[in-house]
């Protein structure tokens, strides 16, 4: 069905590499629409995770970083999974679907999260099992995106989080004027023309230019174990609980918590460069040669250059932060929506 997904994207005009979009005939006219109108992103990029059966709940408040016993179906919940060691494996967002929980982080960690997670199942009465073809995920995003929810699915998700069913559609309200769309693949084709007719068909790197404006942090293959939950202000968007009881890493995130060790600190900022990759280092005059940080999310700017989440010494910032190397492009940092301590 993923095939038949993709094929109908290209009928609209998509261009595609690895299974995502990279746009849809002029990426930068969609990145300039997403800042005046709303646009409709494939959220391919992203894999789905369905865990099923009547011990889910208990299994994942047990593997996860967020409570997950508060996670009702009428809401969604940012959370992450770590090393016992503290260093985060991915990051996600989680939804229910009935009595299912389905678990959504970056589509390149999907097999191995699988593997890793259903490693600790055991006797447990859940199972884990990949629904990325049976599901297909879209975003809007942009100043009319309200208005174009309430115009295809006549329904209105007052916050952030909240979530809502309407016919076929599962709907997600995310931070930063976006919404997701979650519906079962048969579906997709006529979900995405009905949507389509209100927005702006656009790329998948345009929703990774709203996820880094929201302050939102994916974990991807080459930030695996780089940063502890508070680094990546994971608590700032609720995905860290601090009074749940035990989960993999938990104790290296309270002591981080509690005892403010915390050196690092995600930001945004602004590079004017022609490329700029999750993964790479920041350095800073004070550090002497060794790097500050490392970037967490990057996407074109629609001003030029790149917009990027950097995850660095919080020391670091008075110095200034350069990419690459001490004589890179110089960081300018921007604001987040929320406050960071």
């Amino acid at each position: 069905m993923q095939a038949d997904w993709q094929q109908f994207l290209q009928t609209q005009g998509a261009t595609l590499a690895e299974d995502r979009v990279l746009h849809f005939g002029d990426a930068h006219a969609e990145l300039t629409a997403a800042t005046e109108q709303c646009v409709l992103v494939d959220l391919s990029h992203f894999g789905l995770i369905r865990f099923s059966g009547e011990e889910t709940q208990a299994f994942l408040n047990g593997q996860l970083s967020s409570d997950v016993r508060k996670l009702e179906t009428h809401l969604s919940q940012y959370s992450s999974y770590s090393t016992p060691k503290g260093r985060m494996l991915a990051s996600f967002l989680l939804f229910r679907e009935g009595n299912d929980y389905m678990v959504q982080l970056a589509a390149e960690l999907l097999p191995a999260m699988i593997k890793r997670l259903s490693m600790y199942i055991m006797r447990t009465k859940t199972k884990a099992s990949d629904a990325s073809t049976e599901r297909v995920r879209m975003g809007l995003a942009g100043p009319g995106a309200a208005a174009v929810i309430r115009q295809v699915f006549d329904c209105e998700l007052a916050s952030p989080h909240s979530v809502a069913q309407s016919g076929h559609a599962t709907i997600l309200h995310l931070p930063g004027q976006r919404y997701e769309v979650v519906v079962a693949s048969e579906h997709a084709v006529a979900t995405w023309q009905a949507l389509a007719a209100h927005a702006k068909p656009a790329g998948g790197t345009v929703w990774t230019w709203t996820d880094i404006c929201a302050g939102i942090p994916w974990i991807g293959a080459a930030t695996q174990e780089e940063f502890v939950a508070q680094m990546a202000n994971m608590e700032l968007i609720g995905a860290v609980s601090f009074n749940k009881g035990c989960y993999p890493g938990q104790e290296i995130v309270a002591r981080t918590q509690y005892l403010g060790k915390l050196k690092r600190r995600m930001y945004r900022a602004h590079i004017a460069a022609e490329s700029v990759a999750a993964g790479q280092d920041v350095f800073s005059p004070e550090m002497q040669g060794q790097a500050s940080g490392k970037i967490m999310l990057a996407a074109p700017s629609p001003k030029g250059g790149y917009e990027v989440l950097v995850v660095a010494q919080i020391a670091s910032l008075e110095h200034g932060l350069h990419l690459g190397s001490l004589e890179g492009p110089l960081l300018t940092v921007g604001e987040l929506p929320y406050a960071v301590h």
